[in-house]
């Protein structure tokens, strides 16, 4: 029986290749002869998730959008009527709302991960802005399908959030109009965000990821010792011209991926089955209310994976200011390639100081996204914004000057096996 499965598989291949003879050498460059270093670890699950999580969230939403109506008027109705009426309507939707949580929380990792082992660094610069236009492009995405259920919070949060551009001198009270497509929030922003969430940025997503991945596997990944795998002794029992500490990406990774991939998928069914809202955090209470523009919610406030931007938007008395201060806190992450001036990728072989001020900027970012969670009434947490939003910029603005001086330790000439 195997013999038989085995010969109509290759038969199917041979069929293929015969007709779209390129697709086989592409399947070979970037999976069985793609080699990947032979140490990663935990934290080289998460590239593998953020791109299974973007396949869940494009399945879902092509379902949702079946039964989905944006205007003002039938939209919030619509999501009701998927929830209780669409056969397992209700788990698509929380498979979709869970799944822009769990994107952010994965891409935040992998983003660490990368400020961790040096991944930005030469020659991989190209693949750090890819990565880092990604995450602009998922914040812009992830913001147009919140407001699109037409709750409370997602009608205020889309008129707090677009009525900043009303800070930019001259031209912002139209640019505002403009987006909206009216004086407050209606149908033309629904239909407009619709459009954009459904079509046009995925798109974009999908070419920035095909972009991210190509230029990767043009220089090759990096590892928890930041070195690159064909330094060393060359070759092994097998084939002289392969990279001693390098194995093929599949089976070996993909293999792995799956067990990472098992265990996240648990976690999630868990949050979709027995905690879906999260407590707040995935889905507000609010929105579980019709958008009302005569009744304002007690705190406005945007989702979870926002807050550390909102909550330095918020600390800054002044408006403009405070724009100016929340897209430069994404904007300075562009520049890392260029900012580290270290010789030496992985933080296992740099001193304390490249810890103390990683870890400062962990800890700066999740504390600023508890006080841009928070009703932001209290002056002593708007205080400790503040000091949190200079701290973060601290960390990138003295990067040139902490990795230079930071003391390193002798790097090896081959990737090692210890965690």
């Amino acid at each position: 029986m195997a013999n038989i499965f085995t010969r109509a598989a290759n038969g199917a291949m041979d069929w293929v290749n015969a007709r779209a003879p390129g697709m086989m050498p592409a399947y070979r460059k970037h999976m069985t002869e793609y080699y990947a270093p032979k140490n990663f670890n935990l934290w080289y699950y998460f590239g593998s998730l953020a791109l299974l999580v973007l396949v869940n969230q494009i399945l879902t939403g092509i379902f949702l959008t079946m039964h989905f109506k944006p205007s003002a008027a039938e939209a919030f109705s619509s999501v009701e009527y998927i929830m209780r009426d669409v056969e397992w309507g209700w788990l698509i939707r929380y498979m979709h709302s869970t799944g822009a949580s769990m994107f952010f929380i994965v891409v935040y990792l992998h983003m660490f991960r990368g400020l961790m082992y040096g991944s930005y660094q030469k020659p991989r610069e190209l693949v750090w802005i890819l990565g880092m236009l990604i995450y602009l492009v998922l914040m812009a995405e992830a913001f147009m399908g919140y407001v699109l259920p037409w709750g409370q919070m997602s009608f205020w949060g889309a008129k707090v959030i677009i009525s900043l551009f009303g800070a930019i001198p001259v031209i912002g009270n139209g640019l505002t109009e403009w987006i909206m497509g009216d004086y407050l929030p209606g149908d033309a922003t629904l239909n407009r965000f619709f459009a954009l969430h459904v079509i046009a940025l995925p798109l974009v997503l999908l070419l920035l990821v095909v972009l991210h991945l190509g230029a990767l596997h043009e220089v090759g990944s990096n590892n928890p010792d930041g070195v690159e795998i064909k330094k060393g002794p060359k070759g092994n029992r097998w084939d002289a011209n392969k990279p001693a500490d390098g194995i093929p990406f599949h089976p070996y990774y993909t293999v792995k991926d799956l067990f990472g991939t098992g265990f996240f998928l648990i976690l999630c069914a868990f949050v979709i089955f027995f905690a879906p809202a999260f407590g707040g955090w995935f889905l507000e209470h609010d929105n579980f209310t019709e958008a009302n523009r005569l009744v304002t919610p007690e705190h406005i406030k945007p989702v979870w994976y926002y807050t550390p931007y909102y909550a330095m938007l918020r600390v800054v008395p002044h408006k403009l200011s405070g724009v100016i201060v929340m897209f430069a806190a994404i904007a300075v992450l562009f520049l890392v390639p260029w900012l580290d001036r270290s010789k030496v990728k992985s933080h296992r072989y740099r001193g304390w100081m490249t810890k103390v001020m990683l870890g400062m900027l962990a800890i700066c970012f999740l504390w600023l996204g508890k006080i841009g969670a928070g009703p932001g009434t209290d002056p002593v947490e708007t205080i400790i914004g503040r000091v949190l939003t200079f701290l973060y910029f601290v960390f990138f603005i003295t990067m040139p000057i902490w990795t230079k001086l930071d003391r390193t330790k002798p790097v090896p000439e081959r990737v090692t096996m210890h965690d």
